[in-house]
């Protein structure tokens, strides 16, 4: 059994074989791909890719053993159908050495947002809250997680872009896991300690107009008056988190034991 391979573009092969395929003979047409996918980089290819559909769980199978690197989703790819993406580029480590086996590895596995938001509060146990431009309710002042980054730094990278105040995350407070929600995945929302600030700190604020309208020091009822409800949640189950040895854990908010 041997895979057919197309050229797609300058440089640029698809590797392909039958879809009927019994599972147990995906190790050996794996062998196959392999062996192609050498022999098209020999020839002067710079990427090989495949194109599996979700549902063919051998297809899958073979790619895999294959040593290609899963890259995503070409949505709508064929014939109005999704496929699995998967390739390997001429300079990538293959899957017989222990680099590129794990960066195979690591293609396949899921990957998670991550969001850092900073919790402050003034003397009056008030709580820094963000107007911002992109939504109408209000949220601690943070963002997303930058691939490879720290979350620890990222919350205050986004503290210094948002608001231009330089403040060192401290103790991790909570971790709130948002389920997927009108059209989002799924992601881990990590609160850190901001500690406590005079209320004239935000006359300092030098705010990213883009996103942020306003920012201020709110009592927990007005916090729940502009917050989402599952942001009041966690700002109130971060708040009980303080001072306590380790952090909590919620999800949208709400304690789960």
């Amino acid at each position: 059994m041997r895979p057919e391979l197309t050229s797609v573009s300058p440089g640029v092969v698809r590797v392909s074989w039958p879809v009927e395929l019994e599972l147990a003979k995906a190790e050996e047409l794996a062998r196959s791909v392999r062996a192609a996918t050498r022999e098209a980089f020999g020839n002067g290819t710079t990427r090989v890719e495949a194109y599996v559909d979700p549902d063919d769980r051998p297809g899958q199978r073979v790619a895999t053993l294959a040593g290609l690197r899963k890259e995503g989703i070409a949505r709508g790819a064929a014939d109005g159908r999704d496929r699995i993406v998967y390739a390997l580029l001429a300079d990538d480590e293959p899957a017989d050495h222990p680099v590129g086996f794990r960066a195979m590895l690591n293609s396949l596995l899921p990957r998670k947002r991550a969001i850092g938001q900073l919790l402050l509060r003034d003397p009056d146990d008030r709580v820094l809250l963000c107007q911002l431009t992109y939504k109408s309710d209000f949220d601690l002042p943070g963002g997303v997680v930058e691939v490879g980054e720290s979350p620890r730094l990222a919350v205050a990278r986004e503290v210094e872009e948002e608001l231009g105040l330089v403040l060192d995350a401290g103790q991790l407070l909570l971790a709130d896991w948002l389920p997927p929600w009108s059209g989002w995945d799924d992601a881990l929302c990590l609160v850190f300690d901001g500690g406590v600030h005079d209320p004239a700190v935000v006359e300092s604020f030098v705010r990213q107009e883009r996103e942020i309208r306003s920012a201020g020091f709110y009592t927990l009822d007005e916090t729940r008056e502009h917050c989402a409800d599952f942001t009041a949640r966690r700002i109130e189950a971060a708040l009980t988190s303080i001072g306590s040895p380790g952090a909590g854990y919620t999800e949208s908010g709400r304690q789960v034991f």
